[in-house]
């Protein structure tokens, strides 16, 4: 903030003695002479006001819907049920531990970071799921994250977990998205379950984050069938182009 600028320093009860005039206590300064008032400190340089964050109502515009993705969405009746039996897992190692829980939680982000709207759409035709988040966080750590995401196919290109139904095998591949926001990263993940039966599940998964300025959007677009992946793509490319317009209108109100 902008420091006030200096007050001259009045000049002690000694001035009320009757031995000087009224006219030396008004003129003199903070050493007690006589002289000319000493001129006000320079104001520090102000510096812009940082833009606000975005409201609640502001995170829910930013949200798409339904008729975004086309006519065979609607919104969710609830989690699907491989939520729980496929992603639900663990696995030996500490890097590709963190990707199964974030992926079961949806949260990608980590603790420090705050989920401002949330929606959940359904496929009817392929029976997929997505969701969509705008979420609140430093973009420096928003970064951090998608770097992490970035190095995924490399670390954790090919392991084994263990669910609820049992062991899967899991392939983690870089997946390419739209220009959308100030910084992006893709992942498509594949969870087969390991079975004597040529009819054993296999989930796919389109996972996006996108930095848009400080706040950030993530999609997950999963299906024990085929994954519409345009409708990931559309979901990033929309959803940023939103949240864009959202933080310039709330800027340009301050």
């Amino acid at each position: 903030m902008p420091r006030t600028p200096a007050r001259t320093v009045l000049v002690p009860a000694l001035c009320a003695v009757a031995l000087l005039s009224a006219a030396a206590c008004s003129a003199a300064g903070p050493g007690g002479t006589a002289g000319a008032a000493r001129p006000p400190a320079a104001r520090a340089p102000q510096t812009p006001a940082a833009a606000p964050t975005l409201t609640e109502a502001q995170a829910r515009a930013a949200l798409i819907g339904e008729s975004d993705l086309g006519e065979a969405w609607a919104p969710t009746g609830g989690f699907a049920t491989w939520r729980d039996s496929m992603l639900k897992a663990g696995t030996g190692s500490g890097a590709c531990r963190r990707l199964l829980d974030a992926l079961y939680t949806e949260d990608f982000f980590g603790p420090d970071a705050t989920t401002r709207a949330s929606v959940g759409l359904d496929d009817a035709v392929d029976g997929a799921q997505l969701r969509f988040q705008v979420v609140a966080h430093r973009p420096a750590a928003v970064d951090r994250t998608l770097a992490w995401l970035g190095g995924l196919p490399g670390s954790c290109g090919q392991f084994t977990a263990t669910a609820r139904g049992g062991p899967m095998a899991v392939r983690v591949e870089a997946a390419q998205l739209p220009e959308a926001g100030d910084a992006r990263q893709g992942l498509r993940i594949v969870l087969s379950a390991v079975s004597e039966y040529q009819d054993a599940p296999v989930l796919t998964l389109d996972v996006a984050a996108v930095r848009v300025g400080d706040d950030a959007i993530t999609v997950t677009n999963g299906s024990l069938g085929a994954v519409p992946s345009d409708a990931t793509w559309t979901a990033v490319e929309t959803g940023a182009r939103r949240l864009e317009e959202i933080r310039k209108r709330g800027r340009a109100a301050v």
